[in-house]
């Protein structure tokens, strides 16, 4: 009997008066959405970094550094490139691999850049670089490496736009 009066009091507890319904669907799992970079690159104005709107087909990170390096063979009128006599060949993006298959530990968020030309990149050509690639918030190191004819690439180094400005 004290067995039974025990269950009762369990099965009352656990009533609470709300029926059970089926699964509700209430939308889709939330999610964090970076914003994308602005049409914009950075150029020279007075021997400093300067943001200037760039002619551009959509706002990706290649795009804008095709439109960067473009800008060399362009006047410029005021503004000034320190990218002359370097070419953009393209980025490697370690938040999205390639291969869909290709696993990629530690798993970062660098971008690489890989250019080519003869010369000395000063600070400011790496700074025109980084700071037009991390525009994208998803970017927390830009990593340049330049690729030379018959000889092994020469990696830069990585850098943020804070410590080049």
């Amino acid at each position: 009997m004290k067995a039974l009066l025990t269950i009762a009091m369990l099965l009352a507890l656990t009533a609470c008066g709300i029926s059970p319904t089926d699964v509700q669907d209430r939308g889709g799992a939330p999610t964090i959405k970076i914003p994308p970079p602005s049409k914009t690159i950075y150029l020279i104005k007075n021997g400093q970094l300067t943001l200037e709107p760039a002619d551009v087909e959509n706002d990706t990170v290649a795009s804008l550094l095709g439109a960067l390096f473009a800008a060399s063979s362009q006047p410029l009128g005021d503004r000034d490139t320190a990218l002359r006599g370097f070419t953009y060949l393209r980025i490697k993006n370690s938040i999205n691999p390639i291969q869909r298959d290709e696993i990629q530990l530690p798993r970062t968020s660098t971008l690489t850049v890989y250019v080519g030309g003869e010369g000395t990149l000063t600070q400011l050509g790496k700074a025109q670089i980084v700071c037009t690639a991390q525009q994208d918030a998803a970017f927390e190191l830009v990593r340049i490496v330049r690729e030379n004819r018959n000889r092994p690439s020469k990696s830069e180094g990585r850098f943020t736009c804070g410590e080049l400005k």
